[in-house]
């Protein structure tokens, strides 16, 4: 369970303004905070500021109207503290997976033995031990992002931002990077913002649903998740289970 507030987002919203266009506004005057430690999974329909508002946090756009605090302090730019795994693997392909991972270590300015320690660490953590020289063109698109998380989490922040960091995958390696995903935050205790559009990988990962009506994105519902810990893919055969996805599907509908 979470400790205490590690995100606050009080009132934002947010517009978009393309020249020679109509300004759009994606979010309006959303509050929420997300507890240290915890799992929050953002659901809504395509359009509904999910990946607005976790830029906004990452600190990849400005913050106009409302704020935003990680730790009490203002978000006013991207920051260490907050890392980011998008959707499309963002990998360097001319680095193999250990370079990628020792890309922020070699940033931050580690000595040489203590980039490897970590470096494997996390590697490891993720599954790819083994393959450490391989470069990406040389993965599946699920070994891509298991080393596109290892060189996030290897950079030790305090909060993971996930924009579908699963959604180009088979559904047999998104479930099975699911449970690993978990596996990741027990083990690492980071805070976790996971958007997706899938209603069971939000109810399986989520310790609270963060459900976002469409255009402009309002708060719709926020929705504690009480299944038990360690959570595995048997479980969403389990009437809690099925009960707590038909219900965020009823509040999407009603979106």
């Amino acid at each position: 369970m979470p400790d205490a507030a590690h995100i606050v987002i009080d009132r934002v919203s947010h517009e978009y303004r393309p020249a020679r266009r109509r300004p759009v506004l994606a979010l309006d005057d959303v509050s929420l905070a997300v507890g240290e430690r915890e799992f929050l999974a953002l659901l809504g329909p395509s359009g509904c500021g999910k990946s607005t508002l976790l830029y906004l946090v990452g600190g990849f756009l400005p913050v106009e109207q409302g704020a935003i605090r990680v730790e009490g302090r203002a978000v006013d730019g991207p920051g260490p503290d907050r890392g980011i795994v998008f959707q499309h693997f963002a990998l360097f392909p001319w680095k193999t997976v250990m370079q990628n991972v020792l890309y922020g270590l070699e940033k931050k300015g580690l000595p040489r033995e203590e980039r490897l320690r970590v470096a494997r660490e996390f590697i490891e953590l993720v599954g790819l031990a083994g393959f450490e020289d391989s470069y990406p063109a040389q993965l599946s698109g699920g070994m891509k992002q298991r080393a596109a998380i290892a060189r996030t989490l290897a950079i030790d922040p305090s909060i993971l931002l996930m924009d579908e960091p699963f959604g180009a995958l088979d559904e047999i390696t998104r479930d099975r990077l699911n449970e690993e995903l978990l596996q990741v935050w027990q083990s690492t205790g980071t805070t976790i913002v996971f958007v997706t559009h899938s209603i069971y990988e939000a109810a399986f990962l989520g310790q609270k649903v963060l459900l976002l009506a469409a255009r402009p994105g309002r708060v719709r519902e926020m929705v504690p998740v009480t299944l038990p810990n360690p959570r595995r893919l048997a479980m969403r055969e389990t009437a809690q289970f099925v009960e707590l996805a038909g219900h965020l599907r009823r509040v999407l509908e009603s979106c």
